[in-house]
């Protein structure tokens, strides 16, 4: 696990917490030692700070998405609006969470990500369809006809959840403990930020629409109308 914070005694505290909880932790001070870093392989998971000395994390992240690397991110900062929290996803950030936090509710989220870490289906030769849409597990690839999706790691663990059981409405809740960990922590509007972040990537004009909402219960993985 890396942490990335130019605060000394934040890192000294994150790293003494996690590592009594039994992590390896290394630590960074700035965007350029945590990309090497995490170049470098080998991580679980990356407590990043939005705000770094030489560029911020949310530059960081978009870095470590455009070079390929899907390791895990948790952003850390002071910016609670909800434009910049979906600005941060946007970016390529699994989660979000606001200083100051509680350290119980940041172990929480690291216990909950590292979870779905080791419940992952990489290892296994799975190829999973639904209409035109296909995910191949052992590659983590993702398309849809003949186009290539690229998608974040939640994103694919999103829709992953709703490709398992196609035609069955899956509650909120249900959802958000299945990718995000149980018992789940956060805001709830999560989900509904990356809903929409697949349907923008898995919906092209022209293209009938696969993720359908089911208000006040959940949503669906179904065939539905093409879209304009």
């Amino acid at each position: 696990m890396l942490i990335v914070d130019d605060a000394p005694e934040l890192r000294g505290f994150l790293r003494g917490e996690l590592e009594a909880e039994g992590h390896g932790v290394d630590t960074a001070s700035t965007g350029q030692q945590a990309l090497t870093r995490i170049r470098e392989g080998g991580l679980e998971l990356v407590l990043l700070d939005w705000t770094l000395p030489d560029f911020s994390g949310l530059e960081g992240c978009r870095r470590m998405r455009a070079s390929g690397i899907r390791t895990p991110v948790l952003m850390l900062t002071a910016r609670d609006a909800v434009s910049e929290r979906v600005e941060a996803l946007d970016a390529g950030a699994d989660d979000h969470l606001t200083k100051p936090f509680s350290i119980e509710e940041l172990l929480a989220r690291v216990r909950a990500r590292l979870r779905r870490n080791g419940n992952g289906d990489e290892g296994t030769n799975e190829l999973l369809s639904f209409s035109d849409l296909t995910v191949n597990t052992a590659a983590r690839e993702v398309r849809r006809g003949g186009r290539a999706i690229h998608l974040t790691v939640r994103e694919y663990d999103l829709l992953l959840q709703l490709l398992r059981q196609p035609n069955r409405v899956q509650e909120r809740l249900a959802l958000l403990e299945a990718v995000w960990g149980s018992p789940f922590i956060g805001d709830d509007n999560l989900l509904d930020v990356y809903i929409r972040y697949l349907r923008r990537k898995l919906e092209q004009p022209g293209e009938a629409r696969l993720i359908h909402t089911v208000r006040g219960v959940g949503f669906v993985l179904k065939e539905g109308a093409a879209g304009g």
